[in-house]
């Protein structure tokens, strides 16, 4: 039996220049509400990337960094249990809650209603990508990067198996194909990376989606 053929490269949704835009002006909005210094509680390990980059944009206020980590979904129960707790005092202080994507929104109430109880004065949530089309929980997401249609996404930080982390753009990827194997896209990602060391600029990338597609925040 042939081994299946390789899959083509995932169209583009967020390049590199587009991932830092929506970091610069995130960090800028935090920043503006935020002047005496906040806590950023970052979820693992997608919102891992985007928080260290989210940091660094952030020079002119105080920073305090954390990490929280919960457990997927039980099939039988729906449960989810805390694997990494915040180490930090919260108490009285300014918090964002960093992820890397919001669709449902259960973990994010779930994890909203355990910071809660830390007694923090202000708690917020940020998002790099929100997918409001497969929203469950009314939630309400104060700083969004951009906003992504009901599509499946990869890279940075984005996963399938642990795989495509570290790729440097957001892109659009078939899961019946990922559920088959989830490695399919490795030759296509990488390979692209490794001809292209230099971030892409928008119409310059030969899968970028057409505009409209992805919606930022004004």
């Amino acid at each position: 039996m042939s081994a299946p053929a390789p899959a083509s490269p995932p169209a583009t949704l967020l390049d590199e220049e587009a991932i830092r835009d929506c970091v610069t002006r995130v960090a800028a909005e935090i920043a503006a509400d935020h002047p005496d210094g906040v806590v950023l509680v970052g979820v693992l390990k997608g919102a891992l990337i985007f928080l260290a980059d989210l940091v660094r944009a952030l020079p002119r206020i105080d920073v305090a960094v954390d990490f929280i980590a919960i457990s997927r979904y039980a099939p039988d129960s729906g449960r989810v249990r805390i694997l990494h707790d915040v180490g930090l005092d919260l108490g009285g202080r300014d918090v964002v809650l960093v992820e890397d994507l919001v669709d449902t929104g259960l973990t994010i109430a779930y994890l909203l209603d355990h910071l809660r109880a830390r007694g923090p004065r202000t708690l917020d949530v940020c998002t790099l990508l929100d997918r409001p089309a497969r929203r469950i929980v009314p939630l309400e997401v104060r700083y969004v990067g951009a906003q992504i249609p009901d599509v499946f996404v990869l890279g940075y930080g984005l996963h399938r198996a642990d795989l495509y982390r570290n790729v440097p753009r957001v892109v659009e990827a078939d899961p019946r194909l990922l559920q088959r194997d989830p490695g399919a896209y490795l030759d296509a990602l990488y390979a692209w990376s490794s001809q292209h060391p230099e971030a892409p600029r928008g119409r310059d990338d030969p899968g970028a989606r057409v505009a409209g597609t992805v919606r930022r925040r004004p």
